[in-house]
């Protein structure tokens, strides 16, 4: 079996159903030069690397009609060397990563570049506030956390405790500068983390914080 991961347009669809709709448009329809052009060079960086390490399930990749979009699959054990990879290729061509298999579709329209550890799902190379609210609502165990990281000792967390309750923590460089908080409702929490993402202090400040002595 293959995981799948399929590039499109930044901004053609926002939900796993337009998603749907969009690529059925796309059948049958010539390969577009930015398809074209991430195919080589996926097809290219897989034949640097031996047979037996192969990232591609299907290789060559390209020369299909799927219009604007391109399917990416690979073996279970390459998903996060081929999600890293995607990053680096689509977002400055402005194309988006849909993952079928978790529904999630990572646009890189107004994206903020920051290092994104999810606990169910690995990392993410920017953060968007749609994915800030989409992620945060769907923490679960047993890894129910994200960490949003600027720089070293410098990023922003939070916990699941339950279904309302969430401690979060954010941390300015040294041990002085980390507080918490208990904070209710996924939505107030993805709201904190995206301000803190953005720069943007007015919600923050009203946070009722807690130094933590670690």
């Amino acid at each position: 079996m293959s995981y799948d991961h399929v590039l499109l347009p930044s901004g053609v669809a926002f939900t796993p159903a337009e998603v749907d709709a969009y690529l059925t448009t796309q059948q049958g329809q010539p390969e577009s030069a930015v398809v074209a052009e991430l195919a080589a060079e996926l097809n290219a960086r897989n034949a640097e690397l031996p047979e037996s390490d192969s990232f591609l399930s299907v290789s060559p990749l390209g020369g299909a009609p799927t219009g604007s979009a391109l399917q990416v699959p690979s073996p279970y054990d390459a998903i996060g060397f081929v999600r890293e990879l995607l990053f680096e290729l689509a977002t400055p061509r402005e194309y988006a990563v849909y993952d079928p298999q978790l529904t999630w579709l990572i646009d890189p329209a107004g994206h903020i570049p920051v290092t994104v550890t999810h606990g169910g799902a690995g990392e993410f190379p920017y953060l968007t506030e749609r994915l800030a609210a989409d992620w945060v609502r769907e923490l679960a165990d047993p890894n129910p956390y994200l960490i949003v990281e600027r720089e070293l000792e410098v990023y922003i967390q939070t916990y699941r405790e339950s279904e309302q309750d969430y401690t979060v923590e954010y941390r300015d460089g040294g041990s002085d500068r980390h507080f918490t908080a208990l904070v209710t409702g996924p939505d107030a929490v993805a709201g904190l983390i995206w301000d803190w993402a953005r720069e943007d202090r007015a919600r923050l400040d009203s946070v009722p914080w807690k130094r933590l002595e670690l």
